[in-house]
This record gives C-alpha cells, structure tokens and sequence, in this order.
C-alpha cells in the first residue's frame, strides 16, 4: 500500500441541515469528511475516525470516489455522531438543534503505522487532549496544522495552549481569536498566537476570506464570491483541507507556498458551500478547480 502525504483526525457524522433552501436528513458531514474530500484533489490522504454501525454503505464509496486512505477509520458497534441544525437566511448564523455524540464520545485516534510517518498532519476540530494524543503517534511531521473552536478555548484551555506551542499553523475564526487571546483587533489577536508558538496563524472570517499571520507580515486571502451559497456547512473543513493538500504538494513551506496554498483553500471551500454534503464536491475536477483559481486571481490582480 502506497504510504500518505496527509494525515486528518476530525469527526464523521450524519447530519440533518435546514437551509433556506430545503432540509435534508442524514446527509454525510463531520470534520474528517469534508476535509480528506477537499484534500484528495492534490494529495494522497489518509482518514481517521469513527462511524458506528449505522453508518451506510454509500457514504463509503462517496469516500473511495475521492480515492481517500480509509485505513484509519474505525468501525465501532453503536450509532455514528448525528448533528441537526438550522441556517439562518444570510448563511452565516446557524442554529443547533442536537447534539449526540455517540460512538464519537470514546474516540480515541489511533493511527495505522502508514500513518505515523506522514509527512503533514491536519487536527480537525476535536478536544486538544485528543489532538494531543494524535501528535505522541506522529514521528517527525513536516507541517501540523490544527484547528480549534470556542468550547475548547472555554473548556480545555491548558492542554490547547499545548497543542498551540507544538504545531506549526493554528486556524481559528475572528470571534475565537478574540476570545483566545482577548484582545479585539485581529492583527494583535495574531500576534498574541504567534507568541504563543506557532509559525504562521489563519484567522477565518467567513465569507470576507481569511487573515494570514506569519512572523514576517500579515497577509489577506479572498474568498471566492459565488452566487447562490445553499449550504455553508463544512466549508471551514474544505478549505483547511485543500490548503494542507496543496501544500503537502510544494517543494518548501514559505509565505508564498503557504499564501498560494490558502487560495486553493478558498476556492475549493467555495465550491462545497454549492451543494449540500460532499454533493459539489464529488462532481468537481482539478479543471474546474484551476479555472476558478484563476478567476479569484483575476479579481484581486491589480494594474
């Protein structure tokens, strides 16, 4: 079996999502899920995390279309992670409706020994104890990037800062960088955060694109205005998933790599906001994926 480029722990769930368009039940989701899609475009990818019983058999061949590494995901007796939610009309604000944790409640991630030795590792968002456990497996990374939210920062705060001191990227959005460091203005927020000691820090800011801090300037990345977004739901995911792809795929990691590598982010994360589920994405081709990126860097070209 061919070894991986990228290594992603998240979560995989079945979800029920209400938009202002239709509702759909049971539909594929989970951090993992969106992610491995996104990043299968460039790099061989390797998944962990838990399903239950239930989990149907069509959502495994949705994940072997993408051509994902499923050695890493476990199988365990009992129901899969289930989420509900509903999105208010502007697709930003969402609403949850449940919670049930189910076999995901005892994940614990082990890696396949193929896994320990890839080279670049994405930590969805899952408690930093868990985070933690993933980085004891892996044995000498080119480049972690980890993800996190605003329960863990409430919740978990000193085995996060660990996680933070031991990765090279922490992504996070613009209310939980404030939250974090408490401080308003996002160029201090990621100040603070490289303080703490990552090299570079993503600040996402939904549909106005992300902030890149690295300890040599800050630097703005689009999103890519599409027409009709009719479910926001994993983009986050997708975006740090392609990003990690890309840059699994560079010859070194500098601003510029890390820079270009968010913008494939940012296009492939637009692309799944136009369908439910990995629906978009299964349809979508490195053709379409390049097309699109160059008409983001049209749009931002200057002179």
């Amino acid at each position: 079996m061919q070894d991986v480029d990228l290594v992603v722990v998240g979560s995989i769930g079945l979800d029920t999502i209400e938009t202002k368009y239709e509702r759909q039940e049971d539909v594929l989701g989970g951090s993992v899920s969106y992610a491995c899609a996104a990043a299968s475009f460039f790099a061989r990818t390797g998944m962990v995390g838990v399903a239950g019983t239930d989990f149907p058999e069509e959502f495994m061949d949705c994940y072997r279309h993408f051509g994902i590494d499923l050695e890493g995901l476990q199988l365990q007796e009992g129901s899969t992670f289930r989420w509900s939610g509903v999105y208010e009309d502007d697709m930003i604000n969402r609403r949850t409706l449940s919670t049930c944790l189910n076999v995901f409640a005892d994940f614990m991630p082990e890696l396949p020994v193929r896994y320990q030795s890839a080279p670049y590792v994405l930590l969805g968002n899952i408690s930093p104890e868990l985070q933690l456990h993933v980085l004891s497996q892996v044995t000498a990374p080119k480049f972690v990037l980890a993800d996190t939210m605003d329960l863990w920062i409430n919740i978990a705060d000193e085995p996060l800062q660990e996680v933070i001191r031991r990765v090279n990227m922490l992504a996070l959005n613009d209310g939980e960088a404030r939250l974090l460091t408490q401080e308003q203005n996002l160029k201090g927020c990621a100040r603070r955060i490289l303080d703490m000691g990552p090299d570079y820090v993503v600040i996402k800011k939904g549909e106005h694109g992300a902030l890149l801090a690295s300890r040599s300037g800050f630097y703005l990345i689009p999103a890519f205005p599409v027409d009709d977004v009719v479910d926001p739901t994993g983009a986050g995911d997708a975006f740090a998933g392609a990003f990690m792809g890309r840059l699994s795929q560079q010859d070194g990691i500098d601003d510029k790599t890390v820079c270009e590598a968010l913008l494939y982010g940012s296009v492939v994360a637009s692309f799944n906001v136009e369908a439910f589920s990995l629906n978009r994405l299964e349809l979508l081709d490195k053709q379409a994926i390049a097309d699109r990126l160059a008409a983001l860097k049209a749009m931002i070209r200057i002179g």
